[in-house]
């Protein structure tokens, strides 16, 4: 299943995006559009293949160890790093060195134990060709194919802003008759600096559709 972040401190995010960095230089998951009602889309996305880690913590607390520990690894801290220098993260390619070019969303969802933190790798990696983590803590898993109502907007992401958008997506899909499978989970593409009315959020549920 996709997860989701439920935003990114600046801190942590200057570990994750290169200065100048955009959502347009970012590769992100591909999907197909299936259907529409309103501002809500059905969505199917292929199989894909993420690195995650289970951390501690409130949400805020939680997104900045997670976020530190995946960025380690796709920095190069991983068993055939060797000396690969760190330049430009967000725009290099994974072709020659052990770095993996930055992709979009990345994802937090609650656990039992914590919380779930997912960076999901580029399209370009299969299983066997991804280095391993150095890091105990971080994990690859392969995620399904999933197909996901999904509601879009701007703007804050607080904690009420993202129940009410919840809600309103949860509602949405049973007027269309797609039967929920799961916990909504948040998907945010933009690093903090961000203009409030410039960035992609999203809410997204696992749903069963005829």
């Amino acid at each position: 299943m996709l997860q989701i972040a439920l935003g990114v401190a600046a801190a942590t995010a200057l570990l994750v995006f290169a200065p100048g960095a955009s959502r347009a230089s970012v590769e992100q998951p591909r999907y197909e559009v299936l259907a529409k009602a309103g501002r809500v889309e059905l969505r199917e996305y292929p199989a894909l293949i993420a690195a995650e880690t289970v951390v501690q913590g409130d949400e805020s607390t939680a997104r900045n160890r997670g976020f530190r520990k995946i960025a380690g690894y796709i920095f190069g801290d991983n068993q055939t790093r060797k000396s690969v220098a760190m330049t430009a993260p967000v725009a290099q390619a994974a072709a020659t060195s052990e770095k993996i070019a930055m992709t979009s969303p990345v994802a937090q969802e609650p656990t039992a134990g914590g919380w779930r933190i997912q960076f999901f790798m580029p399209a370009a990696y299969a299983m066997d060709t991804l280095p391993r983590p150095n890091n105990a803590d971080v994990t690859l898993r392969t995620l399904p194919a999933e197909r996901y109502a999904v509601i879009r907007f701007s703007g804050s992401t607080s904690a009420a802003r993202m129940a009410e958008r919840e809600a309103e997506l949860i509602a949405a899909a049973k007027a269309q008759g797609w039967r929920v499978k799961g916990a909504a989970v948040y998907w945010f593409y933009d690093p903090p600096w961000t203009p409030l009315p410039l960035r992609r959020n999203e809410v997204a549920i696992p749903v069963a559709a005829s």
